[in-house]
């Protein structure tokens, strides 16, 4: 099964990778084909504007010829349509004075404009009135508003509040369900961290010494690479050395090359001394010159080559008086050094042989000081004796004869790498004995071989990976649920403020809505007053006018008149309107000249003909280009399609052969829980027959049995069956040991999954011999679970109702005895309550107290120490280059509740700008360290210091320092120090010594009361000096311990 399925997907897999490859194609025509689209769109826009701008000034062109051809029919209807107007409008005129005089308001121009000015003034006059109705009709409405406002608002409130009280519930259930989580999460992320650094810590250990050889190993490859390693001797050269150790073999004088015998004391002078000693320092060094000869003759012989020999009995060296002479001439110069004296040799008899090589030639620091040594100074005797030769650290030459020679050859520092011979030899060693560690630390690795290492290496990355990502997941678990609870315990907050605020504000909203309902009666009450005003105020200019005129009611004058009259104006209005444009149309079309804009659209639809003929042709030709890459797409893409069926119908293959992979696995794992589920049901049914059988034997329950005749019918077994009474038991022997079989012994465990366990099988049997008969139908069915614990439970109930009962049939007559000794104990209790409250007030107020003196007196000590924190840090870090010293202030984490957090202290030394206190260097800190020490002395001094070498990380400028406070100090307080710095020995007032006694075996004192000298000063300085007491002040005692070593 599984191999069809690795061949369905191999062929799945062919069949994409073809679809794939058409795909590519089939982009890219598309891609081309897109990149027509724009050129043969824009084209045929193109066409289409110039179609229409071509059938636009068509019917332009049309238009104005037919208006040049009907332009005198134009006119004369213009005329036509004045005229008419005119008469309409006298028309007009005429029907609304017929109007005025067929209607019962009969009034003169001069009534009607009479009418018109009281109207006006009764406007006027009730301008007020009619503001205070309108101002109370505005109130009124205002508060109908508000009204219907707050019923909504009521409304809303209340579906509000159930809306929150629901959301209370849902978020109180969620944060218990959260705190559950947070528990489970934090103990498996506790297991997590310590399983992930027990490994962290076991790779770790291993990593660090890798590194540490590794580290080592690279810094020996460096010194190696930087002394020129790399660097072989040549043929010659090992030709040499082979011929002196030959010689040295057969002549003893032979002491060996001298670039051997000697070395420069620094690297810098390595190739100055080599262009000093020139070609010399490849000579061989003899004691003899008979031995030279010897040499020489066996070279001859041997006809091994030619070398140069120094024989150190008659070589002729510098006068040392001259020598001595220049030494002491360059001795206050640090730039020049005598050549001689940077030479270390290893055997003293070679010496004589190096001051022949290099002579009294100087080693100086440029070619600058070569020349000022040389040409600028001027030494007694001149002659030869007073030339120099001198030799510049980068090779140039300044000889005795004033000549000078620059520059440095490849093999003037091949010659010079030489000296570092010696020193890369014991790199080498090193560098294999680091290489054979790192070796035998892979090999010893756990004992196991490189591949097993390799695998157990990589186990263990992924199992610390693992873990870190399983830590990381519980962590961000742990996080996203603590941020959930604070969440919705934040919610919950707000909830239950929100409902507590909804329930205020629906109150206060009904006693809102009462007060308005009053206000609006009030309201009403108020407009019918100032509808009245109003009426009276028009009354007044009113009515002079009906008395004159006979007329009762204006509103209806102003229904029939008024209307008439405002629609006449407004149709004489809009007649005249008419007649001026027309007017102004006459007068426009006797201006028009029709041939110049004739002529003008006949040029301009020549031109545009002509674009678009040539947009159509480009239009053609991109339009062939791109049938024909849609022909290649089309071709390209039923290509496709077949590539896609096929890929198809592969991925349906595999799928199904999937399937049927899973169906199979499915259907097994079904028959394996299934099989696993029976055997669980069977367990189960025996433990439970078992306990039963064992619950009826412990509590001597009689369990009806069957007669034998039935038993060996049923179960064909030789059981005994039992009576019912207890006579025939005792009669039947057989039958008493069938009940005790029944009612007796215990089971230490039985193995319930074993159907052929003889426990079992035991169980079984007995089972077998109850009788069911006297069972209730119902009973002998098979149930649930769930319905069998609730049988059980009602029979339990049962029996505890009628337990109960039979207990109540006998009544305690103690009972009103027992009442009223609990009754007491009730009354003792509320006293102790009582007493125990009052002490418990007592003790909060005298807690409270002792807190707040608490931090009285921590406040007080804290703002003395960082107020003498600043001074002595100042004092102490004060010099003549930093005469205001440097700063230094402690600050607290929780200045409410100073002991809920820490103290900061931050030290600035002088011209250092802020840093934490670990980035100082060990001075400084301890000079911080020392100053916090004398502020918390200067609150609560002591009687004396003992200090520790506490100046270990001073140097001499802060010993000063510090030796200077204690002096200043010595008023106050006595200072015991120990130290090895000279400093403290000579500013102290006496000396302790600790030392070893040999006779006795043991520690013995040494003292030195240093004040007797100052008195012994003081007397010798009565001429007014001042003494080394009066000087640096009163003396403190000091007590240096120094080692048996130092002592001795």
């Amino acid at each position: 099964m599984t191999e069809k399925v690795r061949l369905a997907k191999k062929d799945a897999s062919s069949a994409r990778n073809a679809t794939a490859k058409l795909e590519k194609k089939r982009v890219k025509l598309v891609s081309e084909i897109d990149k027509s689209q724009p050129s043969i769109i824009k084209v045929q826009e193109e066409v289409k504007n110039l179609e229409k701008k071509i059938s636009v000034d068509k019917k332009n062109h049309a238009k104005i010829t037919k208006e040049a051809e009907s332009r005198e029919e134009t006119l004369q209807t213009l005329e036509k349509e004045i005229v008419e107007y005119t008469k309409t409008e006298e028309h007009l005129q005429q029907e609304y004075g017929d109007l005025k005089k067929q209607s019962e308001f009969s009034l003169t121009e001069e009534q009607e404009a009479e009418y018109e000015r009281i109207r006006e003034a009764a406007a006027v006059a009730s301008a007020k009135p009619r503001q205070t109705l309108g101002a109370a009709n505005r109130k009124l409405d205002s508060v109908r508003a508000k009204a219907a406002t707050l019923s909504e608002e009521s409304k809303e409130l209340k579906a509000r509040k159930q809306d929150v009280s629901n959301k209370v519930k849902e978020l109180t259930e969620r944060k218990g369900v959260l705190e559950k989580s947070i528990e489970k999460t934090k103990v498996e992320l506790q297991s997590r961290t310590d399983e992930l650094e027990s490994l962290q810590k076991s790779i770790q250990e291993d990593r660090e010494k890798r590194i540490s050889i590794d580290t080592e190993l690279e810094q020996v490859n460096q010194t190696l690479r930087d002394m020129r390693d790399d660097r072989r001797n040549t043929d010659n050269e090992a030709r040499i050395e082979e011929t002196i150790s030959s010689l040295k073999r057969y002549f003893p004088g032979v002491k060996g090359r001298l670039v051997k015998l000697c070395q420069p004391t620094m690297k810098r002078y390595d190739l100055a001394v080599t262009v000093a000693g020139g070609k010399d320092m490849d000579a061989v060094v003899v004691d003899t010159k008979q031995t030279a000869f010897d040499c020489i003759q066996y070279l001859r012989t041997n006809q091994i080559g030619t070398a140069t020999f120094l024989p150190l009995d008659s070589l002729q060296i510098p006068n040392p008086a001259s020598t001595e002479s220049l030494r002491a001439m360059l001795e206050n110069d640090s730039r020049y050094r005598l050549a001689f004296d940077v030479i270390a040799c290893s055997d003293e008899s070679v010496k004589k042989a190096v001051m022949y090589a290099v002579g009294n030639s100087v080693v100086c620091e440029n070619l600058d000081c070569a020349r000022e040594l040389c040409f600028g100074r001027k030494i007694k005797g001149g002659g030869e004796e007073s030339r120099i030769k001198a030799v510049t650290l980068g090779g140039a030459v300044i000889s005795k004869a004033g000549t000078m020679t620059g520059g440095v050859s490849g093999d003037d520092r091949a010659r010079a790498g030489r000296w570092n011979d010696r020193e890369a030899e014991k790199l080498r060693k090193k560098k294999e004995e680091l290489e054979s560690e790192l070796s035998d630390l892979d090999n010893s690795e756990r004992g196991l071989t490189h591949s097993d290492r390799r695998t157990s290496r990589g186990g263990r990355t992924s199992k610390l990976e693992e873990l870190r990502n399983h830590v990381g997941n519980l962590k961000n678990r742990l996080h996203y649920t603590e941020s959930d609870l604070e969440f919705t315990k934040k919610k919950l907050k707000e909830q239950n403020v929100l409902l507590t605020s909804t329930t205020e504000q629906e109150a206060k909203a009904n006693k809102s809505i009462e007060a308005i309902e009053s206000e609006i009666v009030a309201l009403n009450k108020k407009v019918q007053e100032a509808i009245d005003l109003v009426k009276e105020a028009e009354e007044e200019h009113f009515g002079p006018f009906r008395k004159e005129t006979g007329m009762k009611d204006f509103r209806a004058y102003d229904e029939v008149v008024g209307k008439s009259r405002e629609e006449y104006l407004k149709k004489r209005r809009s007649i005249r309107e008419h007649l001026e444009k027309l007017k102004a149309q006459k007068k426009y079309e006797d201006g028009r000249n029709f041939d110049e804009a004739i002529l003008k659209k006949e040029k301009t639809l020549g031109s545009l003909k002509k674009k678009l003929s040539d947009a159509k042709s480009r239009e053609e030709n991109i339009l062939k280009s791109l049938s024909e890459l849609k022909a290649k797409l089309a071709d390209l893409e039923s290509e496709m399609d077949e590539a896609v069926a096929k890929e198809k119908s592969k991925e349906n293959e595999v799928t199904t052969a999937q399937e049927a992979y899973k169906e199979a696995q499915s259907e097994q794992k079904k028959l394996g829980k299934l099989i696993n589920t029976e055997e669980s049901n069977l367990e189960r049914l025996r433990a439970k027959l078992h306990q039963t059988l064992q619950k009826a034997r412990v509590e001597e329950a009689e369990i009806p049995l069957l007669d034998l005749e039935d038993s060996e019918e049923s179960v064909g077994q030789s059981t005994r069956s039992s009576r019912t009474n207890r006579e025939n038991r005792n009669d039947d022997d057989d039958h008493q040991g069938s009940i005790d079989m029944m009612t007796q012994g215990t089971l230490a465990s039985v193995h319930f999954s074993q159907p052929d366990d003889s426990r079992v099988i035991k169980d079984r049997n007995d089972a077998n011999m109850v009788d069911f008969s006297s069972l209730r139908p119902a009973l002998k069915q098979r149930i649930s679970d769930k319905k069998e614990n609730d049988l059980h439970k009602k029979f339990a109930d049962d029996i505890e109702k009628i337990t109960a009962q039979i207990e109540g049939m006998t009544p305690n007559m103690k009972a009103g005895d027992a009442f009223d000794a609990v009754l007491e104990q009730v009354e003792e209790c509320n006293e102790d309550f009582n007493d125990a409250k009052s002490a418990a007030k007592m003790a909060t107020k005298k807690f409270e107290d002792i807190k707040q003196e608490r931090s009285k007196r921590f406040n007080a000590a804290f703002q003395h120490i960082a107020t003498a924190l600043t001074t002595i840090y100042k004092d102490m870090t004060k010099s003549s280059k930093h005469p205001l010293g440097g700063n230094a202030y402690l600050s607290l984490d929780d200045a409410e509740e100073p002991y809920n957090g820490g103290i900061k202290f931050t030290a600035m030394p002088p011209m250092k700008r802020y840093r934490d206190m670990e980035y100082l260097s060990g001075g400084e800190k301890t000079i911080a360290a020392l100053a916090l020490l004398f502020a918390i002395h200067s609150y609560h001094p002591a009687p004396f210091f003992v200090m520790d070498e506490v100046d270990a990380a001073l140097d001499n400028v802060n010993v000063l320092k510090l030796c200077n406070y204690i002096r200043q100090r010595s008023k106050d307080f006595q200072c015991i120090v120990i130290s090895l710095k000279d400093m403290f020995y000579e500013q102290s007032q006496s000396l302790v010594g600790i030392c070893r006694n040999v006779s006795t075996n043991s520690s013995r004192t040494l003292t030195l009361d240093l004040t007797k000298f100052d008195r012994d000063h003081n007397t010798e300085s009565a001429s007014g000096k001042r003494s080394r007491s009066s000087s640096v002040g009163p003396r403190k005692r000091t007590n240096t311990a120094e080692h048996e070593s130092k002592l001795q």
